[in-house]
């Protein structure tokens, strides 16, 4: 079974960015949910040596994002503008929500996108070479598809960031 075309149609990846963004996804809490009430502090924290902060995964999500919908508008690949993983803003409120913010308005880009991007295209290959970091070499339907899996793995990893801050402060 071609596991690939099980989600077959822009509508369905729609469905999916936004369940991820602040839906109901399987899996568990939304980005919302595991963003909510997550202070400056946390974000910018560093609780396991040598992982990413939440913040910092949090601006890799949205560079990531924000590619994906570039590369469904014009068809061509390139790294994220802000590079693969952006260094954090000064650390204050307002430029830690400024990054939630932007992580839920490249969603609503993408999915906005999505309802434009002819399905027709969804099997034409981006980028003639695989190379796995910058996903391409992939037609759009796994490029899509991976980036579902990398919103979802990274979700998880700020999700034990959250629990070992907690934990911190037992």
């Amino acid at each position: 079974m071609d596991t690939e075309r099980m989600m077959a149609s822009t509508a369905d990846f729609a469905e999916q960015f936004g369940r991820i963004a602040d839906g109901d996804p399987w899996y568990g809490p939304n980005i919302e949910q595991v963003l909510a009430n997550v202070t400056t502090t946390d974000a910018a924290a560093h609780p396991i040596p040598a992982a990413h902060s939440i913040w910092e995964l949090t601006l890799h999500l949205t560079a990531w994002v924000r590619e994906v919908e570039r590369r469904l508008r014009l068809g061509v690949w390139q790294a994220p503008a802000e590079g693969d993983w952006p260094t954090p803003a000064a650390v204050s409120p307002a430029n830690w929500n400024a990054a939630v913010n932007a992580l839920s308005e490249a969603h609503a880009s993408l999915v906005a996108e999505l309802s434009r991007f002819p399905e027709a295209r969804l099997d034409e290959m981006l980028g003639g070479t695989r190379d796995q970091s910058m996903g391409t070499g992939q037609t759009y339907r796994q490029m899509l598809h991976g980036l579902l899996q990398h919103d979802a793995y990274h979700l998880g990893q700020i999700s034990r960031l959250k629990k070992a801050l907690e934990l911190s402060r037992a």
